[in-house]
């Protein structure tokens, strides 16, 4: 009787020993030159290491007769949980082009807010009478700056899905470095000039406002949907604690050191336009220049699409409403950003009046307790950045939503002293990277590339109003309603968007992948 043939079981082991040696070598030296395909199937340690353990460990509860078949092999076959590749912020301090692009975007961010600064320094030097108020110029400026974001914010984001990034983000900043640069020359041309009781001047300073916010309207999406594509998805995480913290920071940093650099600027400049102040809008012209040649360094390897399909604007813009719709992690993403925002624009303006009450400082010495907050947002970036891969992003959005609760929640208590208040101050600014970051993280994630432009370009229009609203209303708040009840308002606001947010995503997850709750 014939015997079948058996496979040479001995050459298989070797040949397979081999190979899974040589792709262990390609795991070590070049992870980066392999397809996420490639990766997943040689460098997963779920695949090579976890699995085989567990069949290992099942074949020897079954010969030792303390564990049964049947569990081991569910065991071996069930689904692992996704671990993040991620090395912390060394990867992404490597990579040269994100590098290239968070310079550009620190330049740019300075740029924006030290903006308002100068229009405010211009007014009050410019065209504010003795007798009068500055709130109604200011006023009109902000008005000015508000309404690009309201009008172009979604549809900036349609043109930037069809446009490439890199010229879109260069463009834009010069074009705003040089509207700036020219105000010196409008406010002399324009000099004595009058339209309906105001100066000719003042209307210069609303066009240029409007126009430079219309720019930045498709900068916002371009440089958040650039981010994608230079960076690899497992380093997403990292690369968005560097861009989040930066972006949140300049909102409460950047209008208190503002008004120290234009002083600089001016002092720096004055034996050359004696002493006539040209030097505050060169400091902000010069800063958006910087950025748009920074940016001429950065290579997205975008390729160029022939005959791109037309723009149907408002069908696009519907598309990313739907697109909202249908992605909850997406939407309630887009949500705790949106808060988050508010509360740190109205943590600027609500500083004043705390360093006010604080007897040890004066008010204008708010930049102290700004400082506070900027230095635990540095602190809570890099905590994340090394981290943050240990948690799910929604248990990152909880926890930061109840650290702000509590921090908030301590204002609105806690006795008005320097130190206490430096210190909810900075636990604020902690908290608010484990929201921002992981939330940001998730759009990009979650958003297939044709969709950044749209979506982004919603989140910029929902961000820049939650920016803006709150500096106008937080100071009539704190008016009728006093500084600890304002605070205990953002606390519950907080708490309430964390918790509403985290059952919504919990109840899906649930439901698609219980191993990410």
């Amino acid at each position: 009787m014939l015997r079948e043939s058996e496979p040479d079981t001995d050459n298989l082991n070797s040949e397979e020993a081999e190979s899974t040696q040589s792709s262990r070598q390609e795991c070590d030296d070049q992870p980066e030159n392999l397809s996420p395909e490639k990766f997943s199937a040689n460098c997963d340690p779920l695949k090579h290491d976890d699995a085989p353990a567990a069949s290992h460990r099942a074949e020897r509860e079954e010969l030792n007769g303390t564990g049964n078949s049947t569990h081991a092999k569910a065991e071996t076959d069930k689904p692992q949980p996704k671990r993040s590749r991620s090395g912390g912020l060394w990867p992404v301090f490597r990579n040269r082009n994100f590098l290239t692009l968070w310079s550009g975007q620190v330049f740019s961010q300075i740029a924006d807010k030290i903006y308002l600064v100068l229009m405010i320094a211009i007014i009050s030097s410019t065209f504010k009478s003795p007798d009068q108020t500055i709130s109604g110029w200011v006023s009109a400026i902000m008005i000015a700056f508000t309404i690009p974001a309201v009008l172009f914010g979604s549809l900036a984001g349609v043109y930037v899905d069809r446009w490439k990034k890199k010229p879109v983000l260069v463009l834009t900043n010069l074009l705003r470095g040089l509207l700036v640069a020219l105000i010196p020359a409008l406010l002399w041309a324009t000099h004595g000039w009058n339209i309906a009781g105001l100066p000719v001047g003042f209307y210069s300073l609303l066009v240029v406002t409007f126009l430079v916010s219309a720019l930045t309207q498709f900068f916002a999406p371009a440089e958040q949907a650039a981010i994608p594509l230079i960076v690899k998805e497992h380093n997403l995480l990292p690369a968005n604690s560097l861009y989040t913290t930066t972006m949140m920071a300049s909102v409460i940093v950047g209008f208190a050191v503002g008004e120290p650099l234009l002083a600089i600027a001016d002092n720096v400049l004055a034996p050359l336009d004696g002493g006539s102040g040209m030097g505050k809008p060169v400091l902000v012209g010069m800063s958006y220049a910087i950025a748009g040649i920074v940016l001429m360094m950065m290579t997205t390897d975008e390729t160029k699409v022939e005959n791109p399909e037309p723009a149907h604007v408002w069908s696009d813009i519907k598309e990313g409403l739907a697109y909202l719709q249908t992605q909850l992690q997406v939407r309630n993403a887009l949500i705790q950003l949106t808060v988050l925002f508010s509360v740190f624009a109205a943590l600027a303006v609500l500083a004043v009046r705390l360093a006010e009450v604080i007897p040890t400082i004066r008010s204008s010495q708010f930049g102290f307790l700004l400082a506070a907050g900027g230095v635990g947002l540095a602190v809570g970036a890099v905590s994340i950045g090394q981290f943050g891969h240990r948690f799910s992003r929604p248990q990152l959005g909880l926890f930061g939503s109840l650290g702000m609760t509590a921090m908030l929640s301590g204002l609105s208590l806690a006795p008005e002293q320097l130190w206490p208040s430096l210190g909810l101050i900075g636990g604020l600014g902690f908290f608010g990277a484990m929201v921002g970051i992981p939330m940001q993280t998730t759009i990009q994630e979650k958003t297939p590339e044709e969709m950044r432009g749209k979506v982004f370009g919603l989140q910029n229009n929902v961000v820049n109003i939650a920016l803006s609203l709150p500096l106008a209303l937080a100071g009539i708040a704190e008016t009728f309603l006093g500084l600890r009840a304002v605070f205990g308002l953002l606390a519950m606001l907080v708490a309430l968007s964390g918790f509403v947010t985290w059952s919504l995503i919990k109840g899906d997850l649930n439901e698609s992948d219980p191993e990410a709750v």
